[in-house]
């Protein structure tokens, strides 16, 4: 299981697994009041613009990979530094290896990363209180709910309540990850089946 930069030549697979997707990602997937057009760019421009934020140290627009194939997308946004030093995480998984372990493990060496790495203090995941396979990552990772939001992101066509998890830095012990392994049996089996690589 990896995690690294996404590319423009992800393209091809990135669309085949959305495509086969659509009716899991929908009912979460944010769009755009009015339907406007202008919320679902091509690919390119897509990567394009992720990696225009990632040269400002606003994202870090990350792939999924497992087996080393591309199986979803973990993006860290709304980075903000000088006295908030926060982010959000967002993502989404292929159907096809979801409850394997793979995301949680992923989110988990995305928020270390933020607070090793980057010097981040809190990391935000908004979940809608429906998406109960969602909600089980922070959870698992020891991000606390802080709260409902109402009608917080306009997702499947209209407003949406979210759930806030977050975790600060200073919860983070030794580290969410290794936290994860010791206490998950998912985890520990998504491990053992592929290297975990962070590039």
């Amino acid at each position: 299981m990896g995690l690294r930069p996404i590319r423009l030549r992800d393209g091809t697979a990135w669309r085949e697994v959305r495509s086969r997707n659509v009716e899991w990602l929908r009912p979460w997937e944010a769009t755009v009041p009015n339907g406007s057009a202008d919320f679902a760019p091509t690919f390119s421009a897509m990567v394009r613009r992720l990696k225009a934020e990632a040269r400002e140290n606003r994202t870090l627009p990350w792939v999924v990979t497992y087996d080393g194939a591309l199986v979803g997308q973990l993006t860290v946004g709304g980075i903000s530094w000088g006295s908030l030093r926060s982010a959000y995480i967002g993502y989404w998984i292929d159907s096809r290896v979801a409850g394997r372990g793979i995301m949680p493990t992923a989110v988990g060496m995305a928020t270390d990363f933020c607070f090793r790495q980057m010097g981040l203090h809190r990391i935000e995941i908004n979940v809608r209180p429906e998406n109960q396979a969602s909600r089980r990552i922070p959870e698992k990772l020891g991000f606390r709910i802080e709260g409902r939001r109402p009608r917080y992101l306009h997702i499947d066509g209209d407003w949406r309540d979210h759930l806030t998890y977050a975790l600060l830095a200073e919860e983070a012990g030794e580290g969410v990850l290794s936290r994860l392994i010791r206490t998950d049996e998912d985890v520990n089996m998504a491990l053992r089946h592929d290297d975990t690589t962070m590039s």
